[in-house]
């Protein structure tokens, strides 16, 4: 019986213990630190541990790589835009051009119709704007010279000075022999050089002695007297900075017709004139007493209506300072 005396002596001491209610645990206090007291020292995993269990650690490649795709679509997300200034030279490293440009700036990317779509335009000579960042086309102006040149757009001020590479052409012409002839009745065609059908035009009906600023290279050029046959055509070259001039030199004559009934006569009005070459082929017609015309050296014909009578006379064009064909009604 010895182990229920046992039994019953450890009870009687169990239920002899006071109750003790079921409370909070007490907050420790806050230690507070002491001079010489040694630092605290944190578990190696406490910097991994989180509400729900450990973190995951977060390779510092891709950390970088996420970063830098944060960086490039934030101005997209915010709408940020950074300055750009834009200025044109002659020749590289050349002093900045004062006035005459006209800019477009470009996106990369094509809108719903194919094409580069068009941000932005200016006629200033130092073109001020704001863009967000990417990659834009920038393209400048200078007469009929221009060029081409994509810019990148980063953070902060962004500046772009276009070399155009670009001289100019004046141009002027004369009669064999360096007679004089009237600007008024001068124009130029510009073209690029290469053969009559792969030529293309950069500029036409040019005044005489105009400036025109063009791109280096070399150009096909047309000189026109008149609005008949008298042309000559010419290659020049363009270089870069520099003003080419050039006199062109016509083979022509500017002729004045008559109609009389004797030589020296009074001329008769309202006559009917054709002019025709060799072929038959008309190359002018006119109405009145004294018609005038610009016509290229060779031999041609004349005809004159007056009422129901018809006159007509060979003559021949040269080179040099203008005549008069004069048609008699006693001869012809």
């Amino acid at each position: 019986m010895r182990w229920q005396t046992v039994l019953f002596v450890f009870l009687s001491f169990i239920l002899s213990l006071p109750a003790v209610a079921q409370e909070k645990p007490p907050i420790p206090e806050p230690r507070i630190a002491r001079p010489g007291d040694a630092a605290p020292t944190v578990p190696q995993d406490a910097g991994n541990q989180g509400m729900g269990g450990p973190m995951m650690e977060v390779d510092p490649v891709e950390a970088a790589r996420i970063s830098q795709a944060l960086e490039a679509v934030s101005p997209a997300i915010t709408g940020a835009e950074y300055p750009v200034t834009l200025s044109a030279s002659i020749v590289e490293n050349g002093p900045i051009i004062p006035e005459g440009l006209v800019w477009r700036v470009f996106d990369t990317r094509t809108d719903e119709s194919g094409q580069l779509a068009l941000i932005y335009k200016s006629e200033d000579a130092v073109a001020s704007l704001s863009l967000p960042q990417g990659e834009y086309l920038v393209h400048v102006a200078y007469g009929r010279s221009q060029a081409s040149d994509p810019i990148t757009v980063e953070r902060g001020p962004n500046m772009k000075t276009v070399a155009l590479q670009a001289g100019a052409l004046r141009l002027r012409s004369a009669i064999t022999g360096d007679i004089a002839i009237p600007s008024s009745q001068l124009s130029f065609d510009i073209f690029t050089a290469g053969l009559d059908e792969g030529r293309v035009p950069v500029a036409l009906d040019v005044e005489e002695n105009a400036m025109i600023h063009l791109n280096a290279g070399t150009y096909s050029v047309v000189s026109k007297w008149g609005d008949v046959n008298a042309t000559v055509r010419a290659d020049l070259r363009v270089e870069p900075s520099e003003v080419t001039e050039a006199t062109l030199f016509h083979r022509a004559a500017q002729i004045t017709f008559k109609l009389a009934s004797n030589a020296g006569g009074e001329a008769i009005a309202d006559v009917d004139w054709t002019v025709t070459n060799q072929a038959g082929d008309t190359l002018f017609t006119a109405l009145g007493a004294f018609p005038v015309v610009v016509l290229a050296e060779g031999d041609y014909v004349v005809i004159a209506k007056s009422g129901e009578r018809v006159f007509n006379r060979d003559f021949q064009v040269q080179p040099g300072a203008p005549r008069e064909i004069e048609v008699l009604t006693t001869v012809y």
